[in-house]
């Protein structure tokens, strides 16, 4: 008899399947639905997915790190407007955009809005391949009438791979990061003060941000961002649909700010009822209002403020002041102690909690621009002078002493004042101009409640020069000592001096015969005594002893047959620390010409020019377009690069012409390499 409980099993499933909000339906009617609902996803939507690779910075060790990153987005408007995340975006200097049709396509940032985690850039359509065909548009759907259960996709590109779809249902609404997470903050924002996600079982990994969360109709009701446990976060397509406009419109969203800060209410507040006040912060229009720590807003301009007795319902309070017009007059009630108040003023225009950062090559510094917020944090009484970011190891202001450390705050250039980045940059390039070395500065700076005043030395770095080292006769081959057991194998038992393993092409022993395998026992009729591991240097010792063009003959055994050749000595190539060292700051590598050390171990033919690259620092330009320490620079755009002079008449062109990327080609040991370096200018 059959076993027939899988086919049970699987009738069971295709009923359970086929019943939708309680009433039954055929399966092959909710098959037919689900395709069709698939079909419209895909041809409305999917076509106009982007897959996103971007060059972000941002400042940390005293300068402005580099790093790729991909993610994704949605073609929003056929002049070719993408709207992706902020934490994919929003920190980008590069972009290069991959369309559903495999086209590569430039792009550039238009506006970006990290409380939000959501930006806009836009393709650059002269850089199209294609560039008669119209671009795919998206177009928006209305995220409130979404409901728990209803089917939705996830498309994206996963850990920057090709674009995918993955499918799911609603299982929230209104989800928010857990307490004890802490939330999602992005240069300084906290997204959970305005965001509520629409929380989805669609799989999304890596990759996935930016892309859109597509209903059945085929319209984008959100944009994913993050995964918290097996459940992926989207933004409602309500928020990023008026985000967008402004965006657009202005690169930025203009918020209101009255100074006040809410959290949920106390368990012991069970029948209270609005909005709990937590902080005010100093001279902001609330604090000038009255309102206090403590306070219940239950009416905000009119419209009731809902209870707030869990973090899911802050964002609807915080919402109502941010979305008031800038300079808008607001008029709050609510309850202090059981007795009504009502405050009234105008808002003011959001600042971000921080500035973007900048770096200062000469100080080794990151710096910001205060804001608002961040002078409050740091109980100034305004936004002057410039807050430190980050500081160099090794650099003029780690040096100083006392140092210059991240959190202080400058003030003074040589007693003149600092206002913001723009002044203090303003003061450098004065104060360094014409400078050849760096040159000390009186530099006053403010950490906490504390004025310090220290020197710091601010210029350019002079080029490293290594002293030449005394001039000496140089053989030109490498050789192993004959031991006594070598010795005995080799026939010659009783025998020292040394085997040559590798000649320097052109040097003094190959003009003077001399090949890998000889064996060399007699300088000048003197035994070379070499027969343990530490004589390894008695021949290069007995070298150095003669004047460069001495005529030297050696007596040895080549084959099992007798040897005797003349060589003349030849001078001592420079050593590879010896070569002066050319840094460049805008590629950030360092290059020195090519020593016969070098071109000996990458086995150059002797035709064969370039540089050498003696290091790439991290995170810079050049190590981006995979640039690495010991590669052999060849050529840079088509044209030769045989020594370093050519190298730095090249990049002072590159600087002035500003390209959208030059092209390296390398040599890495037996491979050569053309590398596209792509810097922000």
């Amino acid at each position: 008899m059959p076993n027939i409980l899988p086919m049970k099993r699987t009738l069971l499933l295709a009923a359970i399947s086929a019943t939708f909000l309680g009433h039954a339906m055929p399966f092959s009617r909710v098959h037919a639905e689900e395709t069709t609902a698939i079909t419209k996803a895909m041809t409305s939507v999917f076509p106009a997915l982007v897959r996103i690779h971007v060059v972000m910075e941002e400042g940390d060790d005293g300068r402005m790190k580099k790093q790729r990153g991909s993610g994704s987005g949605t073609i929003i408007s056929e002049d070719g407007y993408i709207l992706t995340n902020h934490h994919v975006a929003g920190r980008g200097t590069r972009f290069l955009c991959t369309l559903s049709n495999r086209e590569e396509v430039d792009a550039t940032l238009v506006g970006t809005d990290a409380l939000s985690d959501l930006a806009i850039i836009k393709l650059d359509l002269t850089t199209r391949r294609n560039k008669d065909q119209t671009l795919p548009v998206a177009k928006f759907g209305d995220s409130s009438k979404l409901k728990v259960g209803d089917t939705v996709f996830a498309m994206g590109s996963p850990g920057g791979l090709s674009q995918s779809v993955t499918r799911g249902i609603v299982a929230n609404t209104e989800l928010i990061a857990p307490r004890n997470m802490g939330g999602l903050t992005l240069d300084g924002e906290n997204v959970g003060e305005l965001v509520r996600w629409i929380g989805h079982d669609a799989v999304i990994y890596g990759g996935n941000s930016g892309g859109p969360l597509v209903n059945t109709d085929g319209e984008i009701i959100g944009v994913n961002e993050v995964g918290i446990a097996s459940l992926g976060g989207a933004i409602p397509s309500n928020l990023a649909k008026s985000v967008t406009k402004q965006l657009i419109e202005k690169g930025a969203v203009d918020r209101s700010w009255i100074g006040v800060e809410i959290q949920p209410l106390l368990r012991v507040m069970a029948h209270e009822k609005g909005a709990l006040v937590s902080t005010v912060l100093k001279d902001s229009p609330a604090e000038k209002a009255g309102v206090r720590a403590g306070d219940f807003i239950t009416e905000y301009n009119g419209q009731p403020v809902p209870d707030c007795h869990a973090p899911e319902d802050l964002p609807l309070f915080n919402a109502m002041v941010l979305n008031t017009p800038v300079g808008g007059d607001v008029k709050m009630k609510g309850l202090r102690n059981g007795q009504p108040q009502t405050w009234e003023m105008k808002t003011l225009l959001r600042d971000a909690p921080r500035a973007k950062e900048l770096e200062l090559k000469s100080w080794g510094l990151t710096v910001r621009n205060q804001t608002r917020l961040s002078a409050l944090e740091s109980r100034r009484s305004d936004t002057a002078g410039v807050l430190v970011d980050s500081v160099r190891n090794g650099g003029p202001c780690a040096e100083a002493k006392p140092s210059i450390r991240p959190g202080n705050i400058i003030t003074k250039f040589n007693g003149k004042p600092v206002t913001d980045v723009k002044s203090l940059i303003t003061l450098t390039e004065e104060f360094t101009k014409g400078s050849t070395e760096p040159k000390p500065a009186l530099i006053s700076y403010d950490q906490g409640r504390e004025q310090f005043v220290t020197v710091v030395k601010i210029g350019p770095q002079p080029e490293e020069q290594k002293a030449r080292q005394p001039e000496k006769a140089w053989l030109g081959a490498s050789v192993q000592v004959i031991s006594p057991e070598l010795a005995t194998a080799m026939g010659i038992s009783g025998k020292k001096g040394v085997r040559v393993t590798s000649v320097a092409p052109g040097s003094a022993a190959e003009k003077g015969g001399i090949k890998p395998g000889d064996l060399l026992l007699k300088l000048d009729g003197q035994v070379i005594n070499a027969s343990r591991p530490e004589d390894q240097e008695v021949l290069s010792n007995l070298i150095r002893g003669y004047d460069v063009g001495a005529e030297v003959e050696f007596e040895g055994i080549r084959d099992g047959a007798s040897l005797k050749l003349t060589s003349t000595l030849g001078s001592r190539p420079k050593d590879d620390v010896e070569i002066p060292e050319f840094k460049d700051e805008r590629f950030e590598f360092s290059a020195r010409d090519l020593s016969e050390n070098q071109r000996t171990k990458a086995e150059l033919e002797t035709d064969v020019k370039g540089v050498f690259i003696s290091s790439v620092a991290s995170n810079g330009w050049a190590a981006l377009a995979s640039l690495r320490d010991s590669d052999i620079l060849l050529s840079i755009d088509g044209e030769a690069i045989p020594d370093i002079a050519a190298l730095k008449k090249k990049l002072t062109q590159i600087t002035t012409a500003k390209p959208r990327q030059t092209v390296f080609f390398i040599r890495r040991g037996i491979r050569s390499f053309y590398i596209e370096v792509e810097p922000q200018w």
